[in-house]
């Protein structure tokens, strides 16, 4: 069983940045690829970041891309999301998970289906 519990949301302008954290617990942290989501009031949940277990592939959603970047430190446990130039319809709750599968380092996947844990969430949201 893994635990994930996010930091790092807050209140902010548009066109400011924040870091979101997801500590995992666990000694199979670094076996699992790790994802964000985020799901906005009246909307399903949506994907926004991935990385591999190595941290060597990640891939960035269309809306987020050029903006935000995922990163994890294995030595850590700890997957962060960088979020630069905000905008206000990136307000939402966002949610780090992990998937078990393992698989080839280079391994990620975009679809909410694949993952097994998740974090509380954590609440961003941008004023315009």
């Amino acid at each position: 069983q893994v635990q994930l519990v996010e930091s790092g949301g807050g209140l902010v302008q548009a066109g400011g940045s924040l870091r979101l954290s997801c500590a995992a617990s666990g000694r199979t942290f670094s076996s699992y690829c790790m994802g964000w989501f985020r799901q906005a009031p009246g909307k399903e949940r949506e994907f926004v970041a991935a990385i591999s277990w190595s941290g060597g592939t990640y891939y960035i959603a269309d809306s987020a891309k050029g903006r935000f970047t995922i990163s994890r430190d294995n030595a850590k446990n700890t997957v962060y999301l960088q979020m630069n130039s905000l905008k206000p319809e990136d307000t939402a709750v966002y949610y780090c998970a992990a998937d078990r599968r393992g698989g080839p380092s280079s391994y990620y996947s975009t679809h909410l289906q694949d993952y097994d844990y998740w974090g509380q969430g954590t609440q961003v949201t941008v004023s315009s």
